[in-house]
């Protein structure tokens, strides 16, 4: 049986943009008034976060909203003690909403002698309270083994196929979904399936840790609108070196489409001297200034989503439904009229 208690959304300092776009579109979706628990969530003069919640949670469905993106220590050390604090208030389940979660890059040892961070991070956020993860593109998909709690993890390329049908609209012919290394085929080929593209790869071959060697094409991209798809964008040399090579082989033009849009370092001023027409990516986490003035950068909005989401969790119904973008349209509303 459902529950009758209302979803309540609490949320970080992580990215509140995206926290109060998710309570609007709720509240849009319910009829009725869904805000974020008025709460604060601060530092003392030594670094430390401290919590105090103003709102009675007792009994209460508890939805954490917080990326743990940069800076990932100080937004994961919130979310941890939000969880805490709810937990001591008597709530009745809580249930963190990571868009980003940090350090899934760090899923296995990749040398002797290093951690699994992702898995000690699963491991915090189990003993802090929290009972079902809540997220969006996962850097590597077995995450979800590493907790002992449901995980739900959503999908970008839904979202990104309704935004390639309509911006691509009467050239669809001419696409080609293009996977930036041989590790994201499985990502790239599920939109490439969507849209109904064919599919093409960059081998990359690295020379020493940060720097590529040699790229390679695996398919004829010569006349075709590239996109190149892929879950995290962080300092950008790897992608903007990626379209340069599909230029040189032929391409008519190159965009990309990247769910985590960590863009750190010199990936702005990369970006905006680079040959892709444009960069897309999601708020999962909150744009900079600098991010939201490049041209180049088109960010399309996660709140619907995962406030469909949150309330198919409340409502004891099903999460995988928003993996079809066919249940996302109407989602969306009349952004990919045209699609």
């Amino acid at each position: 049986m459902p529950n009758l208690i209302e979803p309540k959304l609490i949320s970080g300092n992580a990215n509140m943009p995206l926290a109060e776009a998710v309570a609007k579109r709720m509240s849009m979706h319910r009829g009725i008034n869904v805000g974020l628990v008025d709460a604060r969530v601060e530092r003392f003069n030594d670094g430390e976060i401290f919590v105090e919640v103003y709102e009675n949670v007792r009994g209460e469905d508890m939805f954490i909203i917080q990326p743990t993106s940069n800076p990932a220590n100080d937004n994961l050390m919130e979310l941890l003690v939000i969880s805490d604090a709810l937990r001591r208030s008597s709530a009745d389940r809580i249930t963190a909403v990571i868009p980003y979660f940090g350090y899934a890059r760090q899923d296995r040892r990749s040398k002797a002698r290093t951690p699994i961070t992702a898995k000690l991070v699963a491991n915090m956020l189990v003993e802090a309270g929290i009972e079902r993860i809540l997220t969006l593109d996962l850097h590597a998909t077995q995450i979800q083994g590493f907790f002992d709690i449901p995980v739900d993890n959503l999908y970008a390329s839904p979202v990104f196929a309704l935004d390639a049908m309509h911006h691509f609209k009467g050239q669809m012919d001419e696409v080609m979904v293009v996977s930036p290394d041989v590790g994201g085929v499985a990502r790239a080929r599920d939109l490439a399936q969507r849209i109904g593209a064919p599919l093409s790869i960059v081998d990359k071959r690295r020379g020493k840790p940060g720097e590529v060697a040699e790229m390679t094409v695996i398919g004829d991209v010569k006349d075709r609108v590239c996109l190149i798809v892929d879950d995290i964008v962080d300092t950008a040399g790897t992608l903007c070196k990626a379209a340069e090579v599909l230029m040189e082989h032929g391409a008519k033009e190159v965009h990309s489409y990247i769910t985590h849009g960590v863009l750190s370092g010199p990936a702005i001023e990369r970006i905006g001297n680079s040959v892709m027409k444009h960069l897309v990516i999601t708020d999962t986490i909150e744009p900079t200034d600098a991010v939201k003035a490049c041209e180049q950068i088109r960010i399309v909005p996660t709140a619907p989503m995962f406030a469909q989401a949150i309330l198919n969790t409340w409502n004891g119904t099903s999460v995988s439904s928003l993996f079809d973008h066919k249940t996302l349209q109407p989602i969306y509303e009349n952004m990919y009229t045209g699609s």
